[in-house]
């Protein structure tokens, strides 16, 4: 399947929310989904490897990095250890950096942009909470699906075998 979210829409139409939000997908994985982590941090990047240091069977994180482009909130360091524990994507409100070697990494990650600039380690950020992101709540939990269409939000898991194709 190459495409996922055109058919989750017409299924599901009542059931999802797009989140517009203009992403560029830099991982080497098109479609990925799972339960919703949420981080709120800005330019900075402690509590990314803590949490991607723990089993993310299942998951996807969402780091909402409030736009800035001016610091990558992920790279291939935190990307490989995401992979190592089974995480399914990363959606950064914000930059990666390391942007050819994501390209070759299993793993989904879609970014408002790059950037090669390294955070500041402050330990500073908020996990689980809701996010705000393009007029559209976010919430820990909720589910994620994401192609090369876009992201969508659901309360709750929808049936892919459903779907043709």
């Amino acid at each position: 399947m190459k495409d996922l979210l055109p058919d989750l829409c017409d299924h599901y139409e009542q059931d999802i929310h797009l989140l517009p939000i203009g992403c560029h997908d830099y991982g080497g994985k098109n479609i990925f989904y799972g339960q919703c982590v949420t981080l709120r941090c800005f330019e900075d990047n402690s509590l990314v490897r803590d949490i991607l240091s723990q089993n993310g069977a299942g998951k996807v994180l969402f780091i909402d990095g409030h736009g800035s482009c001016r610091r990558a909130l992920l790279g291939d360091q935190l990307a490989l250890l995401a992979i190592k524990n089974n995480w399914q994507g990363i959606i950064v409100n914000g930059a990666v950096r390391d942007i050819a070697t994501l390209a070759t990494l299993n793993l989904g990650v879609k970014a408002l942009g790059g950037c090669p600039i390294k955070t500041v380690k402050r330990q500073m950020g908020e996990l689980n909470v809701t996010l705000n992101i393009s007029e559209k709540l976010v919430y820990p939990g909720d589910y994620i699906y994401a192609d090369l269409n876009g992201i969508i939000l659901s309360k709750q898991a929808l049936d892919l075998s459903v779907l043709s194709g």
